[in-house]
């Protein structure tokens, strides 16, 4: 370890420590600036928009503005890094999904930053369904359009977010339970790919239902089947994969508020709080029920419960993603 390095981490260790002896009067004191929120992805996508709906409630309850910050790049990996970087005093927070801190871990042999060491979970903010599109035009039913795929695997594409976007990864897991191949074609957001599925440039995509049900009620795209084992009662005429044939097949895309590893439990015991009664309020709930993110219950939402659900997803996907031999680099 060089000595700017050595010294950086001397530092933030002295840091660390003086905050932990603050103990009580910490936690009546934080925050006492406004708090940066790293949203590692384009603004106007689904983990954007659903950060904002729930920071900007949090903030009424700490009494301070939360400013969403949005570093993209590199499947969401260079905001993550500044987040896993910052300084663990709680002003600077990452959201955090299944791409970002699973499938990428599979995804990039040269990783800079460990999903499951580097930070604290505080809360998670909801879990999205993800629904498979196709262009218009497309087999309708499951079982016709996975015997579509099937057959013309070689010739068809899909769409994706960038690599270890939720689309992506989605998309992996769905290839590996079906035992197909398809081209893809990257894009540096759903927007862009959303606009080019609808031209009808590419064969279909699986994103996050809060980006797309706009488009499948509105018909510009044709919506095929829900990944999560339960309808969706926003489109209640949507099968799911795993009703049609793709047996026991279940990935929804949790994003999760994450502070820098380090940081003080009384400064997360009070972020933690203010994210409980934000999902506790009633205008919240009606806004992510209609968009048909999945509120976290009351156990959930417990300081610390997330990180079981974590590790359980870390066991189940990254072999799978790591079998179908995508990477990064």
């Amino acid at each position: 370890m060089n000595q700017p390095t050595t010294r950086r981490a001397l530092v933030g260790a002295f840091a660390a420590a003086a905050l932990l002896g603050a103990g009580p009067a910490l936690a009546q004191q934080y925050p006492a600036r406004p708090i940066t929120v790293i949203v590692p992805f384009a603004a106007g996508g689904p983990t954007d928009v659903l950060a904002r709906i729930v920071t900007q409630r949090m903030s009424r309850s700490l009494g301070q503005t939360m400013v969403v910050e949005n570093v993209g790049g590199a499947g969401g990996t260079i905001g993550v890094v500044r987040g896993a970087r910052a300084a663990p005093d709680g002003y600077t927070l990452t959201v955090g999904h299944l791409g970002t801190h699973v499938s990428n871990i599979a995804l990039y042999r040269r990783l800079q930053y460990d999903p499951q060491t580097d930070f604290e979970p505080i809360a998670p903010l909801g879990v999205n369904p993800m629904i498979l599109v196709a262009k218009r035009g497309a087999p309708a039913t499951v079982p016709e359009f996975l015997a579509h795929v099937r057959a013309n695997q070689e010739r068809l594409s899909y769409g994706h977010a960038g690599i270890g976007s939720a689309s992506h990864t989605a998309a992996l897991m769905f290839h590996a339970a079906t035992g197909t191949k398809v081209q893809d074609v990257a894009y540096r957001g759903t927007g862009p790919a959303m606009n080019d599925l609808v031209a009808g440039q590419f064969d279909y995509m699986i994103d996050q239902a809060l980006n797309v049900l706009q488009q499948v009620q509105g018909g510009t795209v044709l919506g095929i089947a829900v990944t999560t084992p339960e309808r969706l009662p926003q489109v209640p005429n949507l099968p799911t994969l795993a009703e049609s044939g793709l047996t026991g097949f279940d990935v929804a895309i949790w994003n999760t508020l994450f502070a820098p590893k380090g940081t003080p439990q009384p400064i997360l015991e009070r972020l933690n709080a203010a994210a409980a009664e934000a999902m506790a309020d009633p205008a919240i709930r009606t806004r992510l029920t209609e968009l048909a993110v999945q509120i976290p219950s009351e156990a959930e939402l417990k300081l610390g419960a997330f990180k079981a659900r974590h590790a359980a997803d870390v066991a189940r996907w990254v072999p799978v993603i790591r079998a179908a031999g995508a990477t990064a680099e």
